[in-house]
Protein backbone atom coordinates (compact mmCIF):
# COMPACT_ATOMS: atom_id res chain seq x y z
CA UNK A 1 0.00 0.00 0.00
CA UNK A 2 2.89 2.34 0.69
CA UNK A 3 4.27 1.92 -2.79
CA UNK A 4 0.50 2.10 -4.15
CA UNK A 5 -0.03 5.11 -7.21
CA UNK A 6 -2.13 7.05 -4.61
CA UNK A 7 -1.97 10.66 -3.37
CA UNK A 8 -2.56 10.75 0.55
CA UNK A 9 -2.69 8.44 3.62
CA UNK A 10 -3.28 4.77 3.10
CA UNK A 11 -5.78 2.86 5.62
CA UNK A 12 -6.35 -0.84 6.96
CA UNK A 13 -9.41 -1.55 8.79
CA UNK A 14 -9.31 -4.52 11.02
CA UNK A 15 -12.93 -6.24 12.26
CA UNK A 16 -14.50 -6.32 8.75
CA UNK A 17 -15.59 -9.62 7.67
CA UNK A 18 -16.77 -10.09 3.92
CA UNK A 19 -19.18 -12.58 3.49
CA UNK A 20 -20.92 -13.65 0.20
CA UNK A 21 -21.94 -11.36 -2.48
CA UNK A 22 -19.64 -9.04 -1.15
CA UNK A 23 -21.83 -8.25 2.31
CA UNK A 24 -19.95 -7.05 5.45
CA UNK A 25 -20.26 -7.97 8.55
CA UNK A 26 -18.65 -6.12 11.77
CA UNK A 27 -17.07 -8.07 14.57
CA UNK A 28 -14.91 -6.10 17.28
CA UNK A 29 -11.66 -6.88 18.26
CA UNK A 30 -9.78 -6.42 21.36
CA UNK A 31 -8.98 -2.77 22.56
CA UNK A 32 -5.56 -4.02 23.86
CA UNK A 33 -4.59 -4.89 20.48
CA UNK A 34 -4.78 -1.00 19.42
CA UNK A 35 -3.53 0.72 22.65
CA UNK A 36 -0.23 1.36 22.17
CA UNK A 37 1.57 -1.63 23.51
CA UNK A 38 2.68 -3.60 20.94
CA UNK A 39 4.62 -1.47 18.72
CA UNK A 40 3.54 -2.04 15.40
CA UNK A 41 5.76 1.31 14.11
CA UNK A 42 9.02 -0.82 14.99
CA UNK A 43 7.89 -3.70 13.61
CA UNK A 44 7.25 -2.41 10.52
CA UNK A 45 10.54 -0.49 10.39
CA UNK A 46 12.62 -3.74 11.71
CA UNK A 47 11.95 -5.23 8.32
CA UNK A 48 10.82 -1.97 6.18
CA UNK A 49 13.40 0.51 4.55
CA UNK A 50 12.56 4.05 4.10
CA UNK A 51 10.55 3.82 7.69
CA UNK A 52 7.09 4.34 6.89
CA UNK A 53 4.72 6.77 9.28
CA UNK A 54 2.32 4.12 11.18
CA UNK A 55 -0.12 4.70 13.47
CA UNK A 56 -3.04 3.11 14.51
CA UNK A 57 -5.93 3.64 16.49
CA UNK A 58 -9.41 1.88 17.71
CA UNK A 59 -12.82 3.04 16.85
CA UNK A 60 -16.58 2.40 17.15
CA UNK A 61 -19.03 1.91 14.31
CA UNK A 62 -22.61 0.66 14.82
CA UNK A 63 -21.84 -0.79 18.35
CA UNK A 64 -18.34 -2.65 17.32
CA UNK A 65 -14.75 -1.77 17.89
CA UNK A 66 -12.79 -1.17 15.25
CA UNK A 67 -9.36 -1.11 13.96
CA UNK A 68 -7.52 1.75 12.15
CA UNK A 69 -3.98 1.01 10.82
CA UNK A 70 -3.13 4.82 9.05
CA UNK A 71 0.21 4.47 6.86
CA UNK A 72 1.20 8.18 6.28
CA UNK A 73 1.75 10.03 3.17
CA UNK A 74 3.98 7.86 1.20
CA UNK A 75 6.44 9.96 -0.62
CA UNK A 76 9.60 8.21 -0.44
CA UNK A 77 9.20 4.86 -2.86
CA UNK A 78 9.99 2.56 -3.47
CA UNK A 79 9.53 0.96 0.20
CA UNK A 80 11.67 -2.43 0.12
CA UNK A 81 12.40 -5.11 2.66
CA UNK A 82 15.55 -4.32 4.43
CA UNK A 83 16.11 -8.22 5.63
CA UNK A 84 14.24 -11.37 5.51
CA UNK A 85 11.14 -12.04 6.73
CA UNK A 86 10.27 -15.01 5.72
CA UNK A 87 10.49 -17.33 2.07
CA UNK A 88 7.92 -15.25 0.66
CA UNK A 89 9.41 -12.20 2.03
CA UNK A 90 12.70 -11.69 1.69
CA UNK A 91 15.26 -8.94 1.36
CA UNK A 92 15.12 -6.37 -1.59
CA UNK A 93 11.73 -7.66 -2.09
CA UNK A 94 8.78 -4.72 -2.72
CA UNK A 95 5.23 -5.56 -3.56
CA UNK A 96 2.31 -3.11 -4.94
CA UNK A 97 -1.33 -2.53 -4.07
CA UNK A 98 -3.37 -2.59 -7.33
CA UNK A 99 -6.87 -2.85 -6.78
CA UNK A 100 -7.67 -5.39 -4.60
CA UNK A 101 -4.11 -7.41 -4.80
CA UNK A 102 -0.88 -7.13 -4.17
CA UNK A 103 1.79 -7.73 -6.85
CA UNK A 104 5.66 -8.29 -6.30
CA UNK A 105 7.55 -4.86 -8.61
CA UNK A 106 10.03 -6.45 -11.17
CA UNK A 107 12.72 -4.57 -12.68
CA UNK A 108 10.89 -2.11 -14.56
CA UNK A 109 8.64 -0.69 -12.22
CA UNK A 110 11.84 -0.80 -9.96
CA UNK A 111 13.63 1.45 -12.30
CA UNK A 112 11.08 3.71 -12.80
CA UNK A 113 10.56 4.62 -9.41
CA UNK A 114 14.12 4.89 -9.03
CA UNK A 115 14.74 6.78 -11.96
CA UNK A 116 11.85 9.70 -10.90
CA UNK A 117 13.93 9.24 -7.83
CA UNK A 118 17.55 10.21 -9.82
CA UNK A 119 15.95 13.23 -11.56
CA UNK A 120 14.58 14.91 -8.41
CA UNK A 121 17.75 14.56 -6.10
CA UNK A 122 19.59 16.45 -3.59
CA UNK A 123 22.99 16.22 -2.84
CA UNK A 124 24.31 14.05 -0.13
CA UNK A 125 27.13 16.71 0.89
CA UNK A 126 24.89 19.34 1.47
CA UNK A 127 23.17 17.55 4.49
CA UNK A 128 24.78 17.31 7.89
CA UNK A 129 23.51 15.57 10.51
CA UNK A 130 24.48 15.60 14.33
CA UNK A 131 23.81 16.55 17.84
CA UNK A 132 22.95 19.89 18.29
CA UNK A 133 24.20 22.86 19.72
CA UNK A 134 25.71 26.22 18.66
CA UNK A 135 27.37 23.77 15.96
CA UNK A 136 26.12 20.59 15.34
CA UNK A 137 28.82 18.10 16.79
CA UNK A 138 29.71 14.54 16.32
CA UNK A 139 30.84 13.70 19.64
CA UNK A 140 28.73 14.13 22.79
CA UNK A 141 29.88 13.69 26.21
CA UNK A 142 27.69 11.15 28.02
CA UNK A 143 27.47 10.94 31.80
CA UNK A 144 26.79 7.45 33.15
CA UNK A 145 24.81 5.91 35.74
CA UNK A 146 24.48 3.72 38.79
CA UNK A 147 22.35 1.49 38.92
CA UNK A 148 22.78 0.05 42.30
CA UNK A 149 20.08 1.99 43.82
CA UNK A 150 17.57 0.92 40.82
CA UNK A 151 14.61 -0.04 43.13
CA UNK A 152 14.86 -3.62 42.07
CA UNK A 153 18.43 -4.15 43.03
CA UNK A 154 18.06 -2.23 46.34
CA UNK A 155 14.88 -4.72 47.15
CA UNK A 156 17.24 -7.51 45.94
CA UNK A 157 20.17 -6.57 48.42
CA UNK A 158 17.91 -6.32 51.24
CA UNK A 159 16.30 -9.99 50.83
CA UNK A 160 19.90 -11.45 50.56
CA UNK A 161 20.86 -9.80 53.63
CA UNK A 162 17.47 -10.76 55.29
CA UNK A 163 18.53 -14.21 54.01
CA UNK A 164 21.67 -14.25 55.70
CA UNK A 165 20.82 -13.17 58.71
CA UNK A 166 18.46 -16.00 59.34
CA UNK A 167 20.40 -18.61 58.27
CA UNK A 168 23.63 -17.05 60.87
CA UNK A 169 20.51 -16.92 63.74
CA UNK A 170 19.21 -20.28 63.13
CA UNK A 171 22.52 -21.33 63.77
CA UNK A 172 22.37 -19.56 66.86
CA UNK A 173 19.19 -20.89 67.78
CA UNK A 174 17.70 -17.08 68.20
CA UNK A 175 15.81 -16.89 64.68
CA UNK A 176 12.88 -14.81 65.09
CA UNK A 177 14.47 -12.53 67.57
CA UNK A 178 17.43 -11.42 64.99
CA UNK A 179 15.28 -11.79 62.05
CA UNK A 180 12.73 -9.17 63.77
CA UNK A 181 15.71 -7.08 64.28
CA UNK A 182 17.22 -7.23 60.99
CA UNK A 183 13.69 -6.59 59.16
CA UNK A 184 13.48 -3.52 61.02
CA UNK A 185 16.93 -2.20 60.23
CA UNK A 186 16.31 -3.14 56.64
CA UNK A 187 12.90 -2.33 55.74
CA UNK A 188 12.04 0.28 58.94
CA UNK A 189 8.82 -0.02 61.16
CA UNK A 190 6.09 1.04 58.87
CA UNK A 191 6.24 -2.69 57.04
CA UNK A 192 5.03 -4.57 59.49
CA UNK A 193 7.27 -7.89 60.30
CA UNK A 194 6.48 -10.99 59.01
CA UNK A 195 8.23 -14.56 58.85
CA UNK A 196 9.99 -15.96 55.73
CA UNK A 197 11.17 -18.71 54.75
CA UNK A 198 14.33 -19.78 52.59
CA UNK A 199 11.87 -20.71 49.67
CA UNK A 200 9.93 -17.86 50.35
CA UNK A 201 12.65 -15.22 49.89
CA UNK A 202 14.28 -17.23 47.15
CA UNK A 203 10.40 -16.84 45.29
CA UNK A 204 9.95 -13.49 46.39
CA UNK A 205 13.61 -12.73 44.64
CA UNK A 206 12.39 -13.80 41.42
CA UNK A 207 9.59 -11.72 41.43
CA UNK A 208 11.27 -8.78 41.91
CA UNK A 209 12.23 -7.79 38.82
CA UNK A 210 8.28 -7.56 37.79
CA UNK A 211 7.08 -5.87 40.99
CA UNK A 212 9.24 -2.98 40.60
CA UNK A 213 9.47 -2.76 36.92
CA UNK A 214 7.23 0.56 36.91
CA UNK A 215 9.63 2.09 39.52
CA UNK A 216 13.10 0.70 37.55
CA UNK A 217 11.68 2.20 33.97
CA UNK A 218 11.08 5.52 36.24
CA UNK A 219 14.75 5.51 37.63
CA UNK A 220 16.10 4.47 34.29
CA UNK A 221 14.39 6.65 32.08
CA UNK A 222 13.46 9.51 33.83
CA UNK A 223 15.55 10.06 36.91
CA UNK A 224 18.92 8.71 35.26
CA UNK A 225 18.27 9.24 31.70
CA UNK A 226 19.59 11.05 28.98
CA UNK A 227 17.37 12.58 26.57
CA UNK A 228 19.15 12.08 23.04
CA UNK A 229 18.45 14.64 19.83
CA UNK A 230 19.85 14.43 16.15
CA UNK A 231 19.79 17.91 14.24
CA UNK A 232 19.83 17.38 10.62
CA UNK A 233 20.91 20.92 8.34
CA UNK A 234 19.63 20.81 4.83
CA UNK A 235 22.53 22.97 3.59
CA UNK A 236 20.76 22.90 -0.29
CA UNK A 237 18.64 25.40 -1.63
CA UNK A 238 15.52 22.71 -1.85
CA UNK A 239 13.51 20.87 0.87
CA UNK A 240 14.50 17.60 1.19
CA UNK A 241 10.44 15.48 1.23
CA UNK A 242 9.53 12.97 3.15
CA UNK A 243 12.93 12.17 4.89
CA UNK A 244 13.36 9.16 7.43
CA UNK A 245 15.67 8.38 9.56
CA UNK A 246 17.30 4.97 10.89
CA UNK A 247 19.84 4.56 13.88
CA UNK A 248 21.96 1.74 15.58
CA UNK A 249 23.48 1.93 18.62
CA UNK A 250 25.72 -1.09 20.34
CA UNK A 251 23.05 -3.67 22.03
CA UNK A 252 25.54 -3.85 25.13
CA UNK A 253 24.06 -5.17 28.69
CA UNK A 254 24.89 -1.27 30.46
CA UNK A 255 23.12 0.06 27.62
CA UNK A 256 19.24 0.87 28.28
CA UNK A 257 16.85 2.26 25.76
CA UNK A 258 13.31 2.82 26.83
CA UNK A 259 11.30 1.33 23.94
CA UNK A 260 8.27 3.33 25.30
CA UNK A 261 8.21 6.29 27.50
CA UNK A 262 7.97 5.31 31.69
CA UNK A 263 4.77 6.14 33.10
CA UNK A 264 5.00 9.19 35.10
CA UNK A 265 4.01 9.45 39.24
CA UNK A 266 1.17 11.04 40.35
CA UNK A 267 -0.51 10.11 43.78
CA UNK A 268 1.18 7.37 45.32
CA UNK A 269 0.98 5.19 42.03
CA UNK A 270 2.54 5.01 38.93
CA UNK A 271 0.08 5.94 35.74
CA UNK A 272 -0.05 6.29 32.14
CA UNK A 273 0.77 9.58 30.35
CA UNK A 274 -2.12 11.58 29.25
CA UNK A 275 -2.21 13.65 26.17
CA UNK A 276 0.80 11.95 24.37
CA UNK A 277 0.57 10.18 21.16
CA UNK A 278 2.67 6.65 20.82
CA UNK A 279 3.58 7.82 17.56
CA UNK A 280 6.03 10.93 18.65
CA UNK A 281 8.33 8.91 20.30
CA UNK A 282 10.74 6.78 18.22
CA UNK A 283 10.58 3.22 17.20
CA UNK A 284 13.04 0.91 18.68
CA UNK A 285 13.74 -2.48 17.96
CA UNK A 286 16.19 -4.78 20.16
CA UNK A 287 18.12 -6.68 18.55
CA UNK A 288 21.05 -9.33 19.43
CA UNK A 289 23.70 -7.01 17.91
CA UNK A 290 22.23 -3.70 18.17
CA UNK A 291 19.34 -1.33 19.33
CA UNK A 292 17.96 -0.05 16.41
CA UNK A 293 15.86 3.78 16.79
CA UNK A 294 14.22 4.21 13.50
CA UNK A 295 11.76 8.03 13.12
CA UNK A 296 9.95 9.37 10.21
CA UNK A 297 10.79 13.45 10.14
CA UNK A 298 8.88 14.62 7.01
CA UNK A 299 10.10 17.29 4.98
CA UNK A 300 13.39 19.39 6.53
CA UNK A 301 13.33 22.97 5.06
CA UNK A 302 17.21 24.42 4.08
CA UNK A 303 18.77 26.26 6.25
CA UNK A 304 17.20 25.39 9.31
CA UNK A 305 18.46 22.61 11.27
CA UNK A 306 15.38 20.45 12.40
CA UNK A 307 15.34 18.03 15.51
CA UNK A 308 14.80 14.33 14.11
CA UNK A 309 12.97 13.18 17.14
CA UNK A 310 9.70 14.31 18.46
CA UNK A 311 10.07 13.05 21.52
CA UNK A 312 13.85 12.80 22.52
CA UNK A 313 15.23 8.62 22.83
CA UNK A 314 15.48 7.82 26.82
CA UNK A 315 19.09 6.21 27.50
CA UNK A 316 20.83 4.73 30.53
CA UNK A 317 23.87 3.94 30.22
CA UNK A 318 25.81 1.98 33.38
CA UNK A 319 28.98 2.77 34.75
CA UNK A 320 30.64 0.00 33.82
CA UNK A 321 31.20 1.27 30.14
CA UNK A 322 32.79 5.33 32.03
CA UNK A 323 35.56 6.40 29.88
CA UNK A 324 34.54 4.43 26.90
CA UNK A 325 33.24 5.25 23.52
CA UNK A 326 30.66 4.06 22.05
CA UNK A 327 29.46 4.37 18.35
CA UNK A 328 26.19 5.55 16.94
CA UNK A 329 25.35 4.54 12.68
CA UNK A 330 22.87 6.47 11.40
CA UNK A 331 21.26 6.33 7.48
CA UNK A 332 18.90 9.06 6.38
CA UNK A 333 16.80 8.25 3.49
CA UNK A 334 14.47 11.24 1.74
CA UNK A 335 12.09 11.30 -1.71
CA UNK A 336 14.67 13.65 -3.08
CA UNK A 337 17.85 12.27 -2.11
CA UNK A 338 20.13 10.37 -4.43
CA UNK A 339 21.26 7.93 -2.16
CA UNK A 340 20.38 7.55 1.80
CA UNK A 341 22.99 9.51 3.83
CA UNK A 342 25.23 7.35 5.98
CA UNK A 343 27.35 8.76 9.33
CA UNK A 344 28.98 7.91 12.28
CA UNK A 345 28.39 9.64 15.56
CA UNK A 346 30.26 8.96 19.07
CA UNK A 347 29.09 9.12 22.66
CA UNK A 348 32.25 9.44 25.19
CA UNK A 349 31.38 7.90 28.10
Amino acid sequence: MANASVDGSRYIIVGVQIEDKAKRRLRSVNREEFSGVISYQSLANEFIEPPIRLTYEPITVEGERLGIFRIGDCQDKPYMMRIDHSDALRRGDAWIRTQNSAVKMGRQQLQDQFEKKFRESVSADRVEIGFPGDIIHKDLRFETSDLEQLPSAVAASKLNELMTARKSAKNKGATTLIERMMHARLFGSDEPYKGRSTVTIVDELGQLKKKHADEDRHFMFEEHARKLQLVVLNQGEEEIRSASLIMLLPNHDAVHVAEELPKVFSKGKFAKRVGFDDADYPGIAIKSDAIEVSCVLGDIPPHLPTEAFKEPIRICIETALKGQRLGIHYKLFGQNLRNPIRGKLRLLL
